[in-house]
């Protein structure tokens, strides 16, 4: 199908990114704390970036970086495999239904997308790892996919039930991607909590 604008993606200042077929995806600089400005469309976007992202990358901060200083690192790495693994089956379920949706759009002669009257999210995202990376990206994915099948229920293609339930397992894979980083972290505490407490009771047992 033709190209169509859904996500505009800007390196400090204001720059189209149209996307075409299934492939597209977010661009980020490497280093140690590369800036990507991001607008996201629409507001189930802008919802999960605030309430996500920097949550998903402090708690795969402390994984990756503050439990292995006195973990195991097999044990640190089988974590991160799993939060990767995660990600990979939530980026491949939004491909599919983005590359669904356009399916349905080139059948259809369908040209154009629904817009929202919103002010796009512009803000600069400072990405602290591969894994904060990918998750940014996952939520641009989200957000491509969101005006889609929102025009694709305009036009009576789909249902609006069809749309909600899509909308919604989506939705809710992508929030379990950072839910499960939490619980990960919290786990890892607990068991750095229980070394240093064994550490202390150690210590003072030996000064007695």
């Amino acid at each position: 199908m033709s190209e169509i604008q859904i996500v505009k993606v800007t390196r400090g200042r204001q720059r189209p990114h149209s996307r075409q077929g299934g492939q597209g995806r977010l661009p980020t600089r490497r280093g140690g704390q590369p800036e990507d400005a991001d607008a996201l469309h629409q507001r189930r976007g802008k919802r999960f970036f605030a309430r996500l992202f920097n949550t998903l990358q402090l708690n795969t901060h402390f994984i990756s970086v503050i439990a292995r200083t006195e973990l195991d690192h097999d044990d640190v790495a089988k974590i991160e495999d799993t939060i990767r693994a995660q990600m990979d089956a939530v980026t491949a379920n939004l491909n599919h239904a983005i590359d669904g949706a356009e399916a349905l759009f080139k059948v259809h002669g369908i040209t154009s997308t629904a817009t929202y009257d919103t002010v796009p999210l512009d803000v600069d995202v400072h990405v602290l790892s591969s894994i904060g990376r990918r998750f940014l990206e996952v939520l641009g994915k989200l957000d491509q996919l969101m005006p889609l099948l929102q025009t694709l229920e305009i036009h009576g293609v789909i249902t609006t039930q069809a749309v909600d339930m899509q909308r919604a397992g989506l939705k809710r894979q992508v929030r379990d991607v950072a839910n499960g980083a939490w619980n990960f972290a919290m786990g890892l505490r607990r068991r750095m909590n229980a070394l240093d407490a064994r550490g202390v009771e150690s210590r003072s047992e030996a000064s007695r």
